[in-house]
């Protein structure tokens, strides 16, 4: 019988189900030589091709999974060690912190202290900064929910008044968004919607605010010509 050639040995080893490195590892010849007589051949990965195959997935999925661990834990010491360079902040610095927070968040143009956010952090934070510094009363302060259709009113009012100390009975009337479009996002991404804040015959304190934040970016040179 005549003996086989590298083509037909290549074909063959094709045929059995074995992969084009499999095949390069038995006869030695060139992958691009190799392209050319398989490229025809039917494969269906036999046996040894599959178990190689799962081996050297599950490697890739191990090395992932660390290089995913070692990210996680770069990403915690680099925001625990920040956490550290925050020491105990002084009453001037909390009023420097509020007067940016209000800046960003705050309302600018109705002429009265008026906040909306749907972090509750960022809420605490100004619900205490306006008692400690600007010497509001807690029964000055007025909350109003904005939700979408799928929110539960009750167990939204419920979540921002535990979580404000707010009583019930400062929440003003309820406004639900009905635009279909934004509610179907906006509900899943905010499930307890968000808070409005607003002080009562604040008039006065919105100009003090004012003032404040002119001050700080005046200082920082942001608003000198």
């Amino acid at each position: 019988m005549k003996p086989l050639n590298f083509k037909e040995k290549a074909i063959n080893y094709r045929k059995q189900g074995y992969s084009y490195n499999m095949i390069l590892e038995k006869l030695g010849i060139a992958k691009s030589t190799l392209s050319g007589w398989l490229r025809e051949i039917k494969f269906t990965p036999n046996p040894e091709v599959v178990a190689r195959i799962n081996k050297t997935r599950q490697k890739f999925r191990k090395l992932g999974f660390f290089k995913h661990q070692a990210a996680i834990e770069l990403r915690n010491k680099i925001r625990e060690g920040a956490k550290l360079e925050i020491r105990n902040l002084s009453k001037k610095e909390l009023k420097y912190i509020g007067a940016i927070l209000y800046l960003g968040e705050g309302n600018k143009s109705q002429g009265e202290v008026r906040l909306t956010n749907s972090d509750p952090r960022v809420i605490k934070l100004f619900i205490h900064w306006l008692k400690i510094i600007c010497g509001v009363k807690p029964q000055d302060i007025q909350a109003e929910v904005h939700i979408y259709p799928d929110n539960n009113k009750d167990e939204v009012i419920q979540y921002w008044s535990k979580t404000t100390k707010i009583p019930k009975s400062q929440f003003q009337k309820t406004q639900i968004d009905i635009r279909i479009k934004k509610s179907k996002i906006k509900s899943k991404r905010l499930p307890c919607g968000t808070l409005h804040l607003r002080v009562r015959r604040s008039g006065n304190l919105y100009q003090q605010i004012s003032g404040w934040i002119e001050g700080v970016l005046y200082k920082l040179s942001i608003l000198r010509i």
